[in-house]
């Protein structure tokens, strides 16, 4: 048996081309029936009337024939119009049963599933409903994705309500994402944590934080783990405020159980007296990863304001990996955040995470830096973070994580934030080496625009290794700092 495809929009289109080229052809004949269907003779004499007659009577046969022929063209074209409409219907009726038995099919695999565990072997879940805080529903446990989180209610009179959490996704399938928080007169709604992911598909990203009105902003969700194999999901961001204190960003999500890197923090809120602090990064999986950034600290919005914390960075696997980096903090008008601590590195082999920056403080006081991770067994600690610059005196820069217990390089410190009016910050001091390997610089000192600048950091000490260099005293149009201290070690000590 022979099987026959058609395409009914091939057909038509078909159709739609044979139109045009019969218009051209009977536009052509018709343009030519006038100079060939009757002709002039050339001559008065009998001859010439013969010639002329005969190719008159040539050219009117020809234009009876084309007539002919554009008469079958179209009626050609009318049935091929017609057979097209057929198919296209045909297809259109035929969908509605396909349909109808694919849905049957799949009510019957799912049942059994939804009876023992409310929730069906293949089907996206569904999402919440906005403004509701529902959570979203769990994809099929074979092939779906989760449903998304509905957003927080929003509230006129009281506080914001929290959004829902994101489905969890099947196992060829993602996580659906957080709800977001509802706004609120006094505070902001959280944001729902964003649901975990399949094996074969990504966790979903934590809801964004609810604005506050005279209370604080609401955090942001959590992001998802990811199941055995992945990165995990970025927390939500903070929600801003203009009462208080802006919304903390939520976490990041962890990797694979097996391998995979930790999820970013979400950013702190904007606030008037404390902006948000950013979410911690997630940690990494059992045996490979790097642990997640920390967020950014929020923005302190108004005079008498800090900057929000970064947030700490995630730890690395237990046993290969670095740790993450912590976040910034944030600027203030008056006071910078602090920036996050760097995480800490795998068991056997990794880095420690570099410390986040100090944010800047216009006013008063920079953001001191965050410290170093600390290495494992063999790796380096991470630097120090630097301080953040400020208007009044520089935040302090952070210390240098410590190396492996084996082997190793201590992290430098974090060097000191420019001050203004009263002084820069002071280094960090420059992480140790327990036994193989050299000490971290300490940090150099911040410069200060008209007073004392700051002090250098001292250099890490070390065993069987030399000492790190001490951190370089800061100038101050008043005075310079003093210079830190160089770090011992059996092979020689630091350069001062």
């Amino acid at each position: 048996m022979s099987y026959l495809v058609a395409a009914p929009e091939f057909v038509s289109s078909a159709a739609t081309d044979l139109a045009n080229i019969g218009s051209a052809l009977t536009a052509a004949n018709t343009a030519a029936a006038h100079s060939t269907g009757v002709l002039l003779a050339a001559g008065a004499d009998e001859v010439s009337a013969a010639v002329a007659s005969l190719f008159s009577g040539h050219g009117q046969a020809f234009q009876a024939l084309a007539a002919q022929a554009a008469a079958f063209h179209s009626e050609f074209v009318s049935a091929l119009g017609a057979a097209g409409g057929a198919y296209a219907g045909a297809e259109a009726a035929s969908a509605v049963p396909l349909q109808s038995v694919q849905q049957d099919v799949l009510g019957a695999i799912n049942a059994p599933f939804l009876t023992l565990t409310g929730r069906p072997l293949i089907g996206n879940g569904a999402p919440g409903a906005e403004g509701t805080g529902q959570p979203g529903g769990a994809g099929g446990w074979l092939i779906g994705n989760g449903g998304a989180g509905g957003s927080g209610t929003n509230s006129a009179v009281g506080a914001g309500g929290n959004g829902g959490a994101g489905g969890a996704g099947g196992l060829f399938g993602a996580g659906g994402s957080g709800g977001a928080g509802g706004s609120g007169f006094t505070t902001g709604g959280a944001g729902g944590a964003g649901g975990a992911g399949g094996l074969f598909g990504p966790p979903g990203v934590g809801g964004r934080g609810g604005p506050g009105g005279g209370g604080s902003g609401g955090a942001g969700g959590a992001g998802g783990s990811a199941l055995l194999f992945g990165p995990g999901a970025p927390g939500g961001v903070g929600g801003s405020t203009s009462g208080t204190t802006g919304g903390a960003g939520g976490p990041g999500g962890n990797g694979g159980l097996l391998f995979g890197n930790g999820g970013v923090g979400g950013t702190g809120g904007e606030g008037v007296t404390i902006a948000g602090a950013g979410g911690a990064g997630g940690n990494a999986g059992l045996l490979f990863g790097a642990g997640g950034a920390g967020g950014t600290g929020g923005f302190g919005l108004v005079a008498g304001s800090a900057g929000g914390a970064g947030g700490p960075g995630g730890n690395a696997a237990p046993l290969f990996g670095n740790g993450g980096v912590g976040g910034s903090g944030g600027q203030g008008v008056t006071t910078g955040g602090d920036g996050g601590h760097g995480g800490g590195a795998g068991l056997l082999f990794g880095a420690g995470g570099a410390g986040g920056a100090g944010g800047y403080g216009f006013a008063a006081a920079g953001g001191a830096g965050g410290a170093g991770g600390n290495g494992q067994l063999i790796g380096g600690g991470g630097a120090g973070g630097a301080g953040g610059d400020s208007g009044g005196v520089g935040g302090a820069g952070g210390a240098g994580g410590n190396a492996g217990v084996l082997y190793g390089i201590g992290g430098a410190g974090g060097a000191g934030g420019g001050g203004g009016s009263i002084g820069g910050g002071d280094g960090g001091p420059g992480g140790r080496a327990v036994l193989f390997g050299n000490g971290g610089e300490g940090g150099a000192g911040g410069f200060a625009g008209t007073t004392t600048g700051g002090n250098g950091g001292n250099g890490g000490n070390a065993l069987f290794g030399f000492g790190g260099n001490a951190g370089i005293a800061g100038f101050g149009v008043g005075a310079s700092g003093k210079a830190g201290k160089p770090g011992t070690g059996l092979f020689g000590p630091g350069v001062l």
